[in-house]
């Protein structure tokens, strides 16, 4: 009987090495004069992070933060910037300053900058007020993704996160304004987590609620008698910077997960 002739099977493809250490990377993370990305920015420089800063306006809190962690380490580099995420010229500057200082992009994108004016009633939304929210919150993270890809697909590795709210899902207190620019970053998320994978980038965001020690919420006293009322928050306190962080660093330190927005909201929903 004849047999069938053996063929070679074809080598197995090699799987990628995990690669989840941060150690030596670059994080550069927006918004760091505030508590999340003041907290952020601690929590990466822990795990042996160097750090590009930005801020918009208010140097002062950047600078004791810059003190505080190069008394702890002063071998590694932390820079500030000052940027205007409402400014094209700005983000390319603060790209440019980065390759100057540090020597290239950053392996690590926390685009947590924001801004928000609460305005809950849609006929109370001036249209100038929709533009500028919708500029600073998604098309701000827009730019600072597309000047950090490329130097993430050239070393196969990349960490995108951005700083979502509870209002992408509909819940919060503030407006449609606040919200559509929020759920336009969790789409621009999950599209760009599916298109990087192969480029070894994971693309996730943290949408935190009810978050204290921050210029928009400093208290729970700051909140009584309104709809933010720690008594409506189901673990019955106020999120910490720490705990942003501690989400934050998670992602940056697990390479499986990707196109994921993690809801840190006490239990609201």
């Amino acid at each position: 009987m004849a047999t069938a002739p053996v063929v070679d099977a074809a080598p197995a493809k090699a799987a990628p090495a995990v690669d989840n250490e941060i150690k030596g990377r670059l994080a550069l993370v927006t918004g760091a004069s505030g508590g999340i990305g003041a907290g952020c920015a601690r929590d990466l420089f822990l795990h042996g992070a160097s750090l590009a800063l930005t801020y918009s306006s208010n140097k002062a809190p950047v600078d004791s933060l810059i003190s505080e962690l190069q008394a702890q380490d002063s071998s590694r580099k932390v820079s500030s910037h000052k940027v205007d995420m409402a400014s094209d010229e700005d983000m390319k500057r603060l790209y440019e300053e980065m390759e100057q200082i540090h020597g290239h992009g950053p392996d690590i994108l926390v685009s947590n900058a924001g801004y928000g004016k609460r305005i809950p009633d849609i006929v109370h939304i001036p249209i100038s007020e929709w533009d500028y929210t919708i500029q600073v919150n998604l098309r701000a993270s827009f730019i600072l993704t597309k000047y950090a890809v490329p130097h993430m697909q050239k070393q196969h590795w990349g960490r995108v996160i951005f700083m979502s709210s509870i209002s992408a899902l509909g819940g919060g207190i503030n407006g449609a304004h606040y919200a559509a620019s929020k759920a336009g970053l969790d789409g621009m998320m999950r599209n760009l987590a599916g298109k990087l994978a192969k480029d070894g980038i994971t693309v996730n965001n943290v949408a935190p609620a009810m978050i204290g020690e921050t210029g928009m919420i400093p208290n729970a006293e700051f909140l009584v008698g309104t709809p933010g009322d720690v008594k409506n928050i189901p673990v019955g306190r106020l999120g910490t910077p720490q705990e942003t962080a501690n989400v934050v660093t998670m992602l940056c330190r697990t390479g499986y997960m990707t196109g994921q927005s993690l809801l840190l909201s006490g239990g609201l929903k």
